[in-house]
């Protein structure tokens, strides 16, 4: 997320190992999470050369947004997918395969793979970007229907590629 701090927030960040803000919307300080527990656990605080912007690497107790996603830069076809999975709006292709579960989502998912995998092998690189397309909307989708955020998988990426670089 991105939020903006003054030297009060910083200095109460430092103090309880927890982030804290300036809202400038409300015209006052924060603690993250104060309302909907999702606190960020503050592990590590770094300042640009020149002191005027820092970053906190934290240990989130939950969603870091708002809306309920792990990530306030989340790609905004997840948005799309997320909104309409809590929503379910009347007609939304996304409504309809969460409502039939996650074994229908991973169905769809694996058909979506083998149309990819066989546009892979032998047929237009246009072919096989729209197969492609549609297997990562359908990974969302199932996503969704597990009630799991994309931030998992890069979590899980980033673990395996911090093995890898031990190993090598």
């Amino acid at each position: 997320m991105l939020a903006w701090m003054d030297d009060e927030a910083l200095r109460l960040t430092r103090e309880t190992g927890e982030a804290h803000f300036f809202s400038r919307s409300r015209g006052r300080l924060w603690h993250k999470g104060e309302t909907s527990g999702n606190v960020l656990a503050v592990e590590e605080v770094r300042e640009d050369c020149d002191g005027d912007a820092v970053l906190l690497r934290v240990r989130p107790a939950g969603p870091a947004c708002h809306t309920g996603s792990l990530s306030c830069f989340a790609p905004w076809l997840w948005r799309r997918v997320a909104e309409r999975a809590a929503t379910r709006p009347k007609g939304s292709y996304v409504a309809r395969l969460v409502e039939a579960g996650p074994a229908a989502a991973a169905r769809k998912l694996g058909e979506e793979g083998l149309e990819a995998a066989l546009a892979g092998a032998s047929e237009s690189d246009e072919r096989l970007i729209s197969e492609l397309a549609d297997l990562w909307f359908h990974s969302y989708v199932l996503l969704a229907a597990r009630g799991l955020d994309p931030a998992d998988v890069d979590d899980e990426l980033s673990r395996r590629a911090a093995e890898a670089d031990l190993r090598s």
